[in-house]
């Protein structure tokens, strides 16, 4: 059987990195206080109180390959998120008139994309020294792709199908994006934690999300298909509160619908490393005048 090991940010030995090395991710406890995990949810829960979407813009966010295209592969709203805050929303929470049927706190299924740029507490969190353990994996010149905060709602929390973060981040060579998912509540089996294929960060990938030639929809389309996975070989991953989950971009990684009354708030970013590393231009975010890929690392 599999165990996951997991350690203290403050007790980190070299072993922590080789597990992040060998099984595509590592855990680590207390990369946030409590109250900093309550201070980030607070200030998102003012942000969706004040959120003001039109009714074109009310994108359902889906990681189903033919509902991401239908979805996302439409909305020029998606595409053009990358240096902006938007609000994407869950299946099933608008009736024919693009109006809620659920509280709008429990709507949104996630909001992004740079979160890390332009709200000032999660962007003290990004570049905080805590974070800069990145530094021990061997990381010169990283920087930020995307800022996103994930709510998992209880009861309604969508499925995020296997995936590699690779597909929608590719660089040449592989192996330059790592994702860090800060768990703002404990996440657990109950409400949809993150499930790995460990080692499977190994075997390249098999999908490409690509931007379509300009003028012509999708906006966005898939090269090549997602493989078929074992089930079996997936392993759970509960965080405690506080904890931070390291994801190489090309691990396997799942999470269940969360069918609890609780829900599951994650912060989380994605980085390259930008030395010797070239970032796809049909990849669907990219980086704009007003928003050039910030450095993470800022002395």
């Amino acid at each position: 059987m599999f165990g996951v090991l997991v350690v203290k940010v403050a007790d980190l030995q070299p072993v922590t990195f080789n597990v992040y090395r060998r099984d595509g991710f590592v855990v680590m406890d207390g990369l946030l206080s409590p109250q900093e995990c309550d201070q980030l949810r607070q200030r998102m829960a003012e942000i969706v109180d004040e959120m003001d979407v039109p009714d074109h813009c009310r994108i359902t966010f889906s990681t189903d390959h033919d509902e991401q295209l239908k979805e996302q592969g439409n909305a020029d709203y998606f595409i053009t998120s990358g240096d902006k805050i938007r609000f994407f929303f869950e299946k099933g929470v608008f009736d024919d008139k693009g109006e809620f049927i659920v509280p709008k706190q429990r709507s949104i299924n996630k909001i992004g994309h740079a979160l890390h740029a332009y709200e000032p507490l999660y962007k003290k969190v990004t570049h905080s020294p805590k974070v800069q353990v990145t530094k021990k994996l061997g990381l010169v010149s990283p920087v930020i792709l995307q800022g996103m905060y994930i709510f998992k709602q209880p009861g309604i929390g969508g499925e995020v199908t296997p995936h590699q973060d690779a597909t929608f981040l590719y660089t040449e060579p592989l192996g330059r994006v790592m994702g860090l998912w800060i768990a703002l509540e404990d996440a657990t089996v109950n409400n949809g934690c993150l499930w790995f294929i460990p080692g499977s960060h190994n075997s390249g990938i098999t999908r490409r999300m690509v931007r379509t030639h300009k003028g012509t929809l999708p906006l966005t389309d898939f090269v090549g298909r997602e493989q078929q996975y074992d089930e079996d070989k997936f392993v759970a991953v509960p965080v405690k509160k506080g904890g931070v989950v390291l994801i190489h971009g090309e691990v396997v990684h799942r999470s269940a619908v969360n069918t609890s009354d609780d829900s599951r708030h994650v912060y989380t970013f994605h980085l390259m490393e930008a030395q010797d590393t070239r970032w796809s231009a049909d990849n669907w975010l990219q980086p704009s005048e007003e928003l050039p890929f910030p450095p993470l690392y800022t002395k």
